[in-house]
C-alpha cells in the first residue's frame, strides 16, 4: 500500500511540474515585448504619449485662432460702427432738386472732413438700438 501511495505521489509531482512548465511558456509568450500583450501595452503607451503631444499642440493652435478671431471681430465691429456713422451722415447732405434753377442756387455738397468722421467713429452706438437693425432701417430710409 505504501508503494502505491509513493507512485501516486510521484505522478502527481510530475503532473504539477509539466503543468508549471506549460504555464511558464504561456506567460513568457504573453509578456513578450514584440508579439505578446507586453508589446501591445508598450505600443499603446507610445500612442497615448503621441496623442497627448498632438492634443497639446491642437490646444495651443486653437487658442491662437480664437485670439485672432476675437481681434478680427473687434475690428469688424469698429468698421460697422464707422459705416453706420457714414450712412447716417448721408442724411445731412442736401438733396439736389430736379429743376435747373434751384440746382444752380444750391451749393454743392462738401465732403465731411476725415477728422470729424474719426471723432464720431470712436463714439459708442446709441443705447437701446440694435447695431445692425438700426443700420438697415437707415439704409432703407436713404434709399426711399
Amino acid at each position: 500500500m505504501e508503494f502505491i501511495a509513493n507512485i501516486l505521489l510521484i505522478a502527481g509531482a510530475l503532473a504539477a511540474a509539466v503543468y508549471c512548465i506549460v504555464l511558464a511558456r504561456r506567460l513568457r509568450r504573453f509578456n513578450d515585448l514584440e508579439t505578446g500583450v507586453g508589446g501591445a501595452i508598450a505600443t499603446l503607451s507610445a500612442h497615448v504619449e503621441d496623442m497627448t503631444k498632438t492634443l497639446a499642440a491642437a490646444r495651443k493652435a486653437s487658442a491662437g485662432s480664437a485670439e485672432t478671431l476675437r481681434e478680427l471681430t473687434d475690428r469688424a465691429e469698429a468698421v460697422a460702427r464707422r459705416l453706420e456713422l457714414l450712412v447716417a451722415s448721408m442724411h445731412d447732405i442736401p438733396e439736389a432738386t430736379e429743376t435747373g434753377a434751384s440746382s444752380n442756387s444750391a451749393t454743392p455738397a462738401q465732403p465731411v472732413p476725415q477728422s470729424a468722421v474719426e471723432d464720431t467713429a470712436s463714439a459708442p452706438p446709441p443705447s437701446g438700438d440694435l447695431l445692425f437693425l438700426s443700420t438697415r432701417r437707415k439704409m432703407q430710409e436713404a434709399a426711399e
